[in-house]
């Protein structure tokens, strides 16, 4: 599930010490070829496609919608953050009968131990606690993603759950607005 609701899209870019957070453009097509091909990027993901595919089927703007963030260090995508509504269906939620909204990052691997994602996350999280005030946010990653599960605690994600999703244990958190962040 996608979208932000009533969020005007995209926003001015987001600046950070070291990072540029903005909308997708047409020079970051290799970008997220590399990154959703990356065997190590997918390894927490359920896997990557091969990339002879995904030069065929992604779009000459890839993740061009609301709540894609590109990631952008120099002048060059570096990864993602997206913030997409979490279908009220499925596990991991903060709860009521209302999508929540749910963080995600990726990264390519040269990116990776910088402390990029931190700092990337900690702007978006920023960004829409002014946009939308008071709403939770939940992350789920794997609990065997060890980076992802250390970045959720810097972030102040609190635990709501763990459960069994893709064949693996998962593990859910929330955010709620003046949580602690880099």
């Amino acid at each position: 599930m996608t979208g932000l609701g009533p969020v005007a899209w995209p926003p001015a870019p987001l600046r950070t010490e070291r990072l540029v957070l903005r909308a997708s453009e047409a020079r970051d097509r290799g970008a997220f070829v590399e990154l959703y091909g990356s065997p190590e990027v997918g390894t927490y993901i359920g896997g990557s496609p091969p990339r002879d595919e995904l030069e065929r089927t992604l779009p000459d703007v890839p993740g061009r919608r609301p709540g894609v963030f590109v990631v952008d260090l120099d002048g060059a995508m570096i990864g993602l953050v997206t913030l997409d509504r979490r279908d009220a269906r499925r596990p991991g939620r903060a709860g009521g009968d209302a999508p929540d909204t749910e963080l995600g990052y990726l990264f390519l691997p040269e990116a990776w131990g910088r402390g990029y994602a931190a700092e990337a996350c900690a702007a978006a999280l920023d960004w829409f606690t002014g946009v939308l005030p008071g709403e939770p946010v939940v992350l789920v990653t794997r609990t065997a993603d060890a980076r992802s599960m250390r970045l959720a605690a810097e972030l102040g994600f609190a635990e709501l759950e763990r459960f069994e999703e893709y064949g693996a244990e998962q593990w859910s958190g929330v955010w709620t607005p003046g949580a602690p962040s880099s």
